[in-house]
């Protein structure tokens, strides 16, 4: 499925969207450039599933969890990771198969410990159809 989005908020509003129909156990991925709206999609995606604080890109701390909504989101950024076996220091795997929702940033540098089906999200840029264009392309199935 392929989204095309005009402006941040219809880019928080696609986020939203998916948030709301999420459900336990899925995984997304979420990749992009730098300043592509990764952060205000993921901000989205928690509203939809009822997170009212503040989310932000966890790039220090690895993985932020916000457990106030209707499942739990467990939002890791994996940019800075310099070794995959980081995340078995902080149990990804607790997170990966538990009952929440994980959004994983940068997951193409974890590929080998993601589970076989995967929601995959890839927000690009466009500057030929606008500063805030954004193509949001949505597959699921095999990381393969």
């Amino acid at each position: 499925m392929i989204i095309e989005t005009y402006s941040a908020e219809e880019t928080f509003q696609t986020g939203e969207s998916i948030g709301k129909k999420a459900l336990p156990g899925q995984i997304y991925t979420l990749t992009g450039d730098l300043g592509v709206g990764k952060t205000v999609f993921t901000q989205g995606l928690a509203k939809g599933l009822g997170i009212t604080e503040p989310v932000n890109s966890p790039t220090f701390t690895i993985v932020q969890i916000y457990e106030e909504g209707r499942l739990p989101l467990y939002h890791f950024d994996v940019y800075r990771i310099g070794d995959v076996e980081e995340m078995d220091e902080i149990g990804y795997e607790d997170y990966f198969y538990g009952e929440g929702v994980c959004l994983i940033e940068w997951a193409n540098l974890i590929e080998e410990i993601l589970p076989e089906e995967v929601i995959r999200v890839t927000i690009e840029k466009d500057l030929d159809k606008g500063f805030d264009y954004r193509k949001i392309t949505i597959t699921e199935g095999n990381v393969s």
